[in-house]
């Protein structure tokens, strides 16, 4: 029930000594206030990560040929081989949970001369041959015409889907793309849309002058053959691919007669296995920041605690005089929990309020000045404000939970002799 002459006691006993006062509030203000930053800071440097990876399909694995290195079946080490057509069906077929096995095929690269031309403008891109489901495996958004589609594939029609780079170079500002024709090697191809990527890896400039073209059409176009590049394969969601990958490698090996413990055969990048780590580093962080924060809130509960036992002992000859008057242990000692509450509690939501401030201002800041590489968006959410607030209620019961003892013990008389 609510007592306005023991509120009142409160905020005499709090106000006797401001500076005591505060120098004790100050404690969990910073606690609080500390591991709230450090949670907001550690998911700022989340979003900033895994803004680098977009909406790319993480639990993706890459896969390209490398040097046989152990003989088997007569066959030498040492000799080099190619994916097939082939191998992307078979694994299909005998890998199981696999969402997506995309075959590709590339021109241009690293050091790729002028190999696209339109007019007098030319230039130096990577040109992909691919299927449609490459763009859920490595998102873009199509900001004029369509991507390619397995009408495209089936027919083997020579046309391409060009990054917004690739329209600056080869495009006047305002000139139309969508209709027009590029010669790729000389080969012309018929531009059905324009891409603008999604995930740039850090290099947006680069991204967005890629060129993708039908993997059907590409192979025909430049005498590929029913030669794979590489692969990107996609496990289905409930699925991890590092534990699936084995299994792609075992078809690949047994279709190319290779040892089946040749490890350096088949090359591969583990997406979901870098995305894993770092998932499972955040988390680290996450408790760090917990583990820190929560030790500099404790720093300021003990301060809590030891003030409020300062006041319990000014306060001896009074307690003394309200026991002899008949007051009750409980309520003396519900007075000296109230109080200790009371000043964690108003502290506590000081800091938070504080803490919110300064992420506001970072995010502002950001917002105004454009992101900072690998930090994003620092937050945090509902849930570890709540946390927060049940730390600061429990710290506040288990600071003053000693003093309120010390209160009661003190028999009435010894306590009225007091001076």
């Amino acid at each position: 029930m609510f007592s306005r002459d023991r509120w009142k006691e409160i905020l005499e006993v709090l106000t006797t000594n401001w500076f005591r006062t505060l120098l004790t509030a100050f404690g969990v203000f910073w606690g609080i206030f500390i591991l709230i930053i450090l949670l907001a800071a550690g998911k700022g440097l989340e979003n900033g990560v895994k803004l680098d990876f977009g909406d790319t399909a993480t639990n993706t694995i890459f896969m390209w040929t490398q040097t046989v290195s152990k003989p088997y079946k007569g066959l030498p080490k040492g000799r080099r081989y190619n994916f097939k057509v082939d191998d992307v069906e078979a694994i299909r077929q005998n890998v199981d949970h696999l969402r997506f096995v995309s075959p590709r095929n590339q021109l241009g690269g690293f050091g790729g001369a002028n190999n696209v031309i339109r007019g007098i403008n030319a230039g130096a891109f990577n040109v992909y041959g691919d299927y449609p489901e490459i763009i859920q495996q490595e998102p873009m958004d199509i900001v004029q015409g369509r991507f390619i589609n397995y009408a495209d594939i089936i027919d083997k029609r020579k046309v391409a889907v060009i990054g917004e780079g690739v329209k600056a170079s080869l495009y006047d500002k305002e000139e139309e793309v969508i209709g027009t024709y590029i010669k790729i090697r000389g080969v012309s191809f018929l531009v059905i849309g324009v891409y603008k990527k999604k995930n740039t890896d850090g290099d947006s400039e680069e991204a967005q002058k890629e060129i993708f073209t039908p993997f059907t059409a590409f192979s025909q176009a430049f005498n590929m053959g029913d030669r794979v590049g590489w692969m990107a394969i996609t496990a289905e969601d409930k699925y991890s691919i590092s534990d699936l990958k084995e299994s792609v490698f075992k078809v690949v090996k047994e279709n190319h007669k290779i040892h089946p413990d040749d490890t350096r055969a088949v090359g591969h990048f583990d997406l979901f296995e870098d995305y894993s780590r770092i998932v499972r580093l955040f988390a680290a962080l996450r408790l760090v920041a917990y583990f820190v924060g929560t030790l500099v809130l404790l720093s300021g509960i003990i301060g809590v605690s030891n003030i409020m036992l300062i006041v319990v002992k000014e306060r001896t000859k009074e307690i003394g005089i309200r026991r002899a008057l008949g007051e009750s242990p409980w309520s003396i000692r519900g007075q000296i929990l109230m109080e200790s509450i009371f000043l964690t509690i108003i502290s506590g939501m000081a800091g938070i309020a504080f803490a919110s401030l300064v992420i506001y201002l970072i995010n502002y800041a950001l917002d105004s000045n454009g992101p900072v590489d690998m930090f994003t968006n620092p937050s945090v959410n509902i849930g570890v404000v709540s946390i927060a607030l049940t730390i600061l209620i429990v710290s506040g019961l288990l600071a003053g939970l000693i003093p309120a003892q010390n209160a009661i013990k003190v028999r009435p008389v010894d306590a009225i002799r007091t001076e």
